[in-house]
């Protein structure tokens, strides 16, 4: 069984009953899988694929109308005859709102025949009918016997109900049997104590209905058991490297774990730079205008964020739509400091967050967390070095070895951040041999680290990539109803997002330094794109947009999981990170592990 989960106006809920009554299409799901029933209507989580849009618009027609059955007890008028001489048709009615408080549920039925007393729900389906002996699967028959009981409560008499295929356009009629009345009663009780548990029931273990389901790249099914195994050392196939690297695969070597998710998204940030630049909408796109004229538009459906660096402003319409589809607006300062996110309302799951603090509260916790991305962080700055610079640094790099392996025994923060600057201090050291621009002359000399304000090209580059690096982590840590703000290893302090600069650590060498590798070496940025003072020296708007395409076509790259093994954009790797990361605080996994390059 594949292709579930509704999209969430197709819950055949009546909303005032919402809040008392189960619906019965969660009931469905809940019978599909307990997980996939808790990420939707606990969690709040939601995305559509190709088979709820399908499913979507099959269910188009059956609920373009609400229609209120016949009284069971009235004489129904008398219809024109059948074919074979006399016959009465039953009366059709479609989207039918029904609720019972008694049985605590309420359902949209697709579609009702009565005659009289008798009731027969019909509830459509896109897809073809099952190849089993029930020619049908467990939630859908529930789901129809639940219909069944409703009707049974408001005074019709039902002994089946029929399923109707769209995809095969093939009707399979279902008993009511004492033993199916038994289990969706069973099943009722279980989903209603379900919707107030805070912890996530444990995912399918290598079924087939992950393949299509539309949460499937959220639930991370294939991952978390991975993981769970790992930490158990069940799989005869786990190795270290030495370094707490844990590498899952099959017997044969290839990976041992399905790829759930697409590997790159198709809808991109749109940066918008253009100072006094105007963000409005009509209809269904995304408007760009600079003194009154139209310079660009965007189908909303194309954007994941809509990021707005400097003096640019938007309409009150189209920040209520890209709110109301999800999509986050960010801000940057007219100097390009990354100031905070709008957003709609997205989650409004409180266990996440709850968690969130009180691993916060656990220094234990906190302490393995810092180790475990300290540790990336220097093994990724270790790899860059090892991989750019030529001849390769023996020395430094056997230095960043030793100090990294202290990290794995270091007994506090205040130790791990004196660890974290000494392999910092040997990596940029380095970084700066790895530069090789097409202009170079004394103005790309770089030897260290510097910021607040930057003071050379190299290190305005790592500012403002590393703004855009905090974007994109404080983006995914709310998409999971993280607080951005409150961290672990960077500890909470007004104005900074503290979650985002632990989650992004891992991430700084292999995208935001790669990129600018790529953007100085290959002549995208050249010293005429910057303003330099005796104080500071700021990127001008031609270098911004020089760097913003090497930077998104490093995240749109496609990369091989170390641990998961298999292929997907850097994008996808820091949205799954921070799934990771909110798994970790709610005990779904028994412990983070960084991201590191091999």
């Amino acid at each position: 069984m594949s292709g579930h989960a509704a999209a969430p106006e197709d819950h055949h809920a009546a909303p005032e009953m919402e809040a008392e009554l189960l619906p019965v299409r969660m009931l469905n799901e809940f019978a599909y899988c307990a997980r996939l029933f808790h990420l939707m209507h606990v969690d709040g989580r939601w995305e559509d694929n190709a088979y709820t849009l399908e499913g979507r618009e099959v269910h188009r027609r059956v609920d373009r109308l609400d229609h209120v059955l016949p009284d069971p007890t009235a004489t129904q008028p008398t219809q024109a005859g059948a074919a074979d001489g006399g016959d009465e048709r039953p009366t059709v009615s479609r989207s039918v709102n029904l609720g019972s408080p008694s049985l605590g549920l309420v359902a949209k039925l697709d579609l009702v025949a009565t005659d009289g007393d008798e009731a027969v729900p019909v509830e459509t389906k896109r897809g073809k009918v099952p190849l089993n002996p029930e020619r049908s699967w467990e939630p859908e028959r529930v789901q129809l016997m639940a219909q069944g009981l409703l009707l049974r409560e408001h005074g019709y008499y039902t002994d089946h109900g029929v399923l109707y295929f769209a995809a095969s356009k093939t009707r399979v009629d279902i008993a009511f049997t004492p033993e199916l009345e038994a289990r969706t009663r069973d099943l009722i009780a279980q989903a209603k104590a379900a919707t107030t548990a805070s912890t996530l029931p444990p995912p399918l273990d290598d079924s087939p209905k992950c393949a299509g389901c539309s949460l499937s790249g959220i639930c991370l099914p294939d991952e978390t058991m991975a993981l769970k195994r790992a930490e158990l050392a069940e799989p005869a196939h786990v190795t270290t490297d030495g370094m707490g690297l844990l590498s899952i695969q099959d017997g044969e070597g290839d990976a041992a774990i399905r790829r759930l998710y697409p590997s790159r998204d198709e809808a991109l940030p749109l940066y918008i730079q253009e100072q006094g630049a105007r963000v409005g909408k009509e209809s269904r796109n995304l408007t760009v205008k600079l003194s009154g004229e139209e310079v660009a538009r965007v189908r909303m459906k194309d954007v994941s964020q809509l990021v707005l660096l400097g003096n640019v402003s938007i309409t009150p319409q189209a920040l209520h739509a890209v709110c109301e589809d999800s999509i986050p607006v960010v801000h940057y300062s007219t100097g390009f400091w990354f100031y905070g996110v709008t957003q709609g309302m997205g989650l409004k799951n409180a266990f996440v967050r709850r968690a969130q603090f009180e691993t916060a509260d656990d220094l234990g916790r906190c302490l393995a967390f810092a180790r475990e991305i300290v540790a990336a962080k220097g093994m990724n700055q270790r790899t860059m070095i090892g991989r750019n610079v030529s001849p390769r640094p023996k020395a430094v790099g056997a230095a960043m070895r030793g100090l990294i392996r202290r990290v794995a025994e270091a007994k506090s923060i205040p130790e791990l951040l004196g660890l974290e600057g000494a392999i910092a201090s040997a990596y940029f050291g380095q970084f700066g041999e790895a530069l090789k621009p097409r202009d170079f002359d004394r103005d790309w000399d770089f030897t260290t680290r510097n910021r607040r304000p930057p003071r050379d090209p190299v290190n305005a580059l790592l500012s403002f990539g590393y703004a855009m690096l905090a974007k994109e982590c404080t983006v995914a840590l709310m998409g999971e109803g993280l607080d951005p703000w409150w961290g672990f290893y960077h500890r909470p302090r007004h104005g900074r997002p503290a979650l985002a600069l632990d989650l992004m650590e891992e991430f700084r060498p292999l995208i935001v330094d790669s990129a600018i590798l790529t953007a100085v070496n290959t002549g995208m940025v050249t010293r005429s794109n910057f303003t330099r003072s005796a104080a500071a020296c700021m990127l001008g708007p031609k270098g911004r947009k020089a760097f913003l395409k090497a930077y998104e076509a490093r995240m749109d790259q496609l990369v091989t999981h170390p641990l998961f093994g298999y292929r997907c954009s850097w994008r996808s790797v820091i949205r799954v990170q921070a799934r990771l990361l909110a798994r970790w605080v709610r005990g779904d996994i028994p412990r983070y592990q960084a991201m590191r390059t091999r």
